[in-house]
């Protein structure tokens, strides 16, 4: 009787969200067009606003974005850490309670992609650029640089067993603090799309606590507030990459690096990403998102054998079980005396994460129907730590090996004497041999990730802006393409590094509060569900 009582609760509840998503439901379609009408026209009109300022005031952008970021970051600081660890705690349980048992999409649910393709595209738009950007930066800029407590806990590198202590520091940053974001936002709107028949967008996550006004003015501001943190979060990867393909160009084929080369080649590679898009989820990002995978494997072995294998297994034990030792006291945001390596990067790391949980939760949630909470989880989290640790570890190991060794000069130039961070990745493959090879490669590889980020976060701003709809007119993924690589070059030219981590930071951090937020929601939910 009572197991009766409640499985009419659930049914109940469920056919609630249905009928008033269908009530709320109210797009409207100029031009052919398909429009949430509120958070498309604000947050497209805000968006071009924002890039024709930029543009037009430069220098002043430059100083804006300047101040802002660390000020930021430094006020800030606890509520970014503790909020990541929250929803760390909150991932890690759900493995383990009862409700790890649900299927994404209902219990005869089946997944639409192979494990392997499910993964490789999970990969490519969760990780993207950051490996090859921050693989050998991260790692030798902790170890060596001087002063500014840029090294994590202050450990010193010159008592035995501290000579990885900048690889731990760089796990810390691309494991599970941030990986944990990314799954509560992707399964959060995995359950209510898939299992309670809402639309595929962050409104409908809240409608445990706001009911119908999910589909008024409190869902609008939800989503556009969304849309801007996936833009912003996003074309700072896409600054950065684009930076690191001109530094390439310049290492292999000698052309002079500049503001005007960097603006070309976002344009084009923007162009490139608009023809993934026109492709579509399955024919452009998935076959993308394949090619990058084995892509970016070839190079991985190729690095993990000529600088050693065995040293490289070794090595990344040791730094794995010092990250799992030292994860309580890195998490820790009270009595920091490492302020640079606190400041500088993890809170920014944390911002930048929970911007980008938008665009990564969704593309994920959208390619893990069939798949269990549990598996969910621990494919989103426990998985992509161990595989970024294992690429730290190797890249930035062999890194760190060399300098220590008096080499490895082309990394010396551009981490430790002159900060230009673009250059570690070719300065660390100059000491290797077939550099002739391996250079091109990998600066493919990164045009590669530059377009995947492109057209996944098109796709998914598309999805936002189009009131949860999957497929929306093609002409509005265009717009979103076109309009994330303006907002890439008005951030270069207005400031450069700084203005693509103040945008993301300011950004990242109201949008903390709705991540917060998710995680009680997703429970509800799934409390509803049968298991």
């Amino acid at each position: 009787m009572a197991q009766a009582q409640t499985s009419n609760q659930k049914a109940s509840q469920h056919k609630s969200f249905e009928t008033d998503y269908e009530i709320g439901q109210h797009n409207i379609q100029p031009f052919g067009l398909d429009i949430h009408n509120p958070v498309f026209l604000i947050s497209g009109l805000v968006i071009i606003a924002f890039v024709l300022l930029a543009l037009a005031n430069q220098e002043a952008s430059a100083g804006f974005f300047g101040w802002l970021r660390p000020f930021l970051t430094r006020e800030f600081d606890w509520f970014l850490v503790i909020s990541v660890d929250i929803m760390l705690v909150f991932c890690l349980v759900l493995i383990f309670l009862p409700v790890g048992k649900v299927r994404i999409g209902g219990k005869d649910a089946k997944p639409d992609y192979s494990l392997s393709g499910w993964i490789a595209m999970m990969f490519a738009a969760g990780i993207g650029i950051g490996l090859l950007f921050f693989g050998v930066l991260e790692p030798t800029y902790f170890n060596f640089s001087e002063g500014g407590n840029a090294r994590p806990l202050n450990i010193d590198i010159n008592q035995p067993g501290n000579e990885y202590i900048g690889i731990v520091g760089t796990i810390h940053h691309w494991g599970l603090g941030g990986w944990c974001v990314y799954a509560v936002v992707g399964l959060t709107l995995a359950i209510f799309a898939y299992n309670k028949n809402m639309p595929m967008t962050l409104r409908s996550a809240f409608y445990p606590i706001l009911g119908e006004r999910v589909w008024g003015w409190w869902g609008h501001v939800i989503d556009t507030l969304a849309v801007f943190a996936t833009l912003f979060g996003l074309t700072t990867s896409l600054g950065l990459g684009a930076q690191q393909v001109a530094f390439g160009i310049n290492a292999i084929f000698g052309i002079e690096t500049s503001n005007t080369l960097v603006v070309v080649l976002i344009i084009g590679i923007t162009a490139i990403a608009l023809g993934s898009v026109l492709l579509g989820m399955d024919k452009g990002v998935k076959r993308l998102s394949e090619i990058n995978m084995v892509m970016a494997v070839i190079l991985f072995f190729f690095v993990f054998f000529v600088t050693g294998a065995v040293l490289a297994i070794t090595r990344y034990f040791n730094v794995l079980a010092d990250y799992f030792l030292l994860l309580p006291a890195l998490s820790n945001p009270f009595g920091r005396e490492d302020t640079s390596y606190f400041h500088g990067w993890t809170t920014f790391y944390w911002a930048w994460w929970i911007a980008w949980s938008p665009f990564v939760g969704m593309f994920i949630a959208r390619i893990s129907k069939g798949r269990t909470v549990r598996e969910f989880v621990l494919c989103a989290l426990i998985a992509p730590t161990l595989v970024c640790a294992l690429w730290m570890s190797t890249f930035g190991g062999a890194a760190i090996d060399m300098l220590n060794a008096g080499g490895a000069e082309g990394v010396r130039a551009t981490v430790i004497d002159s900060y230009k961070p673009e250059g570690a990745l070719f300065g660390f493959l100059q000491e290797l041999p077939l550099y002739s090879i391996v250079a091109p490669v990998a600066l493919v590889l990164i045009i590669i990730f530059f377009v995947t980020s492109s057209d996944s976060g098109s796709l998914v701003i598309d999805t936002i802006t189009a009131g949860g709809k999957m497929n929306a007119p093609v002409s509005q993924r265009v717009f979103w393409c076109t309009l994330e690589g303006l907002v890439a070059i008005a951030l270069l030219l207005g400031g450069g590094l700084s203005a693509l981590q103040g945008a993301a930071v300011s950004t990242g951090i109201p949008f903390t509060i709705v991540v917060l937020l998710m995680c009680w929601c997703v429970y509800k939910a799934l409390q509803t569900e049968e298991r």
